[in-house]
């Protein structure tokens, strides 16, 4: 993720740049995953390169539509950026039966393609041209030094079961931070056109948008605004308007771009708001990057963490703003997950909204990391990931959850900006059946598949299971009324702290490193 600094390893949407693991495990209650522990999983690296890390897949990104779940992920991940080709596992029966498989034709390492290395995987679904798509970051080696050329796009046409070799979305010098969206609403006068986001670290962050309208198999770059960004999430709201929130490129800023011809061209960019946030202790990276979704009347949300609400700004909250828009925003609201004279620190936030309800009725669903105490060491930082939720649109949150037990930093993965989780945590809202795909630590072999975990402490492998389970309901053991009563529950989400999780309602969190 270059825009942050040398590093060009590349974050994104809940589970991320881990510890040893990444695979589904089942969360049963409040007591975090102590019913049923049960994983399959769905892919492992062959690769045997000597220049990365193996027994590494890291930064999965997972859509839904219907019955089809696809996830993307690196394998193979580089120390400096990079892996050595992308995975894909689809499941084509609500997570019942699964296909893997990895990408073809990007790297010299898988289908014999062009490119060193391969990063940031996306994935996002075309309604019209059922074409499943996943954008990545390609990456090429300069000697000691690490590039992304181009960002490109594999197609799959057959429900996410075989993809074509990739077609390029667009060039520059040095770029990062893809994020691909597609219009869904059959209303849109732009449905399914599919929109990338990008910028160009090696052009002062220089914003880009592409757009295609035949199923990712060309795309056009878009007339933008001359400015500096970071971190965008493009969203569509039902009349077709694309609403980009995304920092400046000095992330002092929250700002949004927007369009509302189809994406040829964009206006803006306008300030949501300034940032104020606290640096987060322990030598974890991190930054006030935006995390954006749309309720199905339209209106946008926009999550990042922000010190602006505590006396000296002495640690974060997770604040949001919210326009129906994208030009006229509300000042930040803070999410209310503990009082503002408390010690804990709340960064890396991923937001999901329910697309079936809006407005008042608005459901959402809020993930984020927190240390209890900000100013502890990286000796003693104990990171876990929290989720909160509404259904009134932001009037009255539900009580905090913790998911799964606290992680020590000294399980994570590094960098040259420190240790990492990624700098997103994405949850999307699921429907009855949906697999939880997550990164575990080798703290948690016991409950995983019998094999080597790396010796490194890497995300490892891929796993799912579905969710069986209904939430309790009154006073009784989660666990208990769940078996009893329900046992094809609504709930699914995946946990980039790769511990046994908790519930999360309807919400499935999704991470990945970009």
């Amino acid at each position: 993720m270059l825009p942050l600094g040398a590093d060009p390893m590349v974050e994104r949407a809940t589970l991320t740049g881990l510890a040893s693991v990444v695979a589904l495990v089942v969360a049963t209650g409040s007591a975090e995953a102590q019913c049923d522990s049960r994983l399959r999983e769905l892919s492992s690296d062959p690769f045997t390169n000597s220049t990365s890390q193996h027994g590494t897949e890291v930064e999965p990104d997972t859509f839904v539509f219907g019955s089809t779940i696809v996830t993307t992920f690196q394998v193979g991940r580089f120390f400096d950026g990079g892996a050595s080709d992308i995975g894909w596992a689809t499941s084509t029966d609500g997570g019942a039966n699964w296909s893997k498989g990895f990408l073809p034709g990007i790297t010299k390492l898988q289908g014999a393609g062009p490119y060193d290395r391969v990063s940031d995987p996306s994935v996002a679904y075309d309604v019209p041209h059922a074409a499943w798509l996943i954008s990545s970051l390609a990456l090429v080696e300069h000697g000691t030094n690490v590039n992304s050329p181009a960002v490109v796009v594999s197609r799959s046409v057959d429900g996410g079961l075989t993809w074509a070799n990739p077609v390029t979305v667009g060039t520059g010098a040095d770029l990062d931070k893809n994020w691909t969206v597609c219009d869904t609403t059959a209303a849109s006068p732009f449905y399914g056109n599919c929109y990338t986001e990008y910028d160009d670290a090696g052009a002062n962050n220089q914003l880009r948008m592409a757009t295609s309208t035949n199923g990712g198999l060309t795309w056009t770059q878009a007339s933008v605004p001359t400015t500096s960004v970071i971190g965008g999430q493009p969203v569509v709201q039902p009349n077709g308007t694309v609403i980009v929130p995304l920092n400046n490129g000095s992330q002092s800023r929250v700002q949004a771009v927007t369009s509302t011809d189809g994406g040829a061209s964009y206006a803006g960019p306008v300030t949501i708001a300034i940032i104020a946030a606290h640096p987060v202790s322990g030598n974890l990276r991190t930054s006030p990057l935006p995390s954006a979704e749309i309720d199905g009347a339209g209106r946008v949300y926009v999550a990042w963490q922000d010190c602006r609400f505590r006396s000296g700004c002495a640690s974060n909250d997770i604040v949001f703003s919210t326009s129906s828009d994208g030009t006229t925003w509300f000042a930040p609201s803070r999410v209310p997950i503990d009082p503002t004279t408390s010690t804990v620190d709340h960064f890396i936030p991923g937001l999901a909204v329910d697309k079936t309800t809006a407005g008042a009725s608005a459901h959402l669903g809020l993930t984020y990391y927190y240390y209890p105490n900000a100013a502890c060491s990286a000796a003693s930082c104990q990171l876990s990931v929290g989720f909160i939720s509404l259904t009134n649109g932001g009037a009255s949150w539900s009580a905090p959850t913790q998911l799964g037990s606290p992680m020590s930093l000294g399980w994570l993965p590094s960098t040259t900006q420190g240790v990492v989780v990624g700098d997103y945590i994405h949850v999307v809202r699921g429907w009855s059946r949906l697999p939880r795909i997550c990164a575990g630590h080798r703290s948690q072999r016991q409950h995983l598949p019998r094999g080597d975990v790396h010796r490194q402490r890497r995300l490892r492998r891929i796993g799912w299971q579905r969710d069986r389970e209904r939430r309790g309901r009154g006073g009784e053991s989660a666990c208990r009324t769940r078996k009893r009563s329900a046992p094809d529950g609504p709930i699914a989400r995946l946990d980039a702290l790769g511990r046994a999780l908790g519930p999360l309602d309807d919400y499935v969190a999704s991470g990945k490193c970009r």
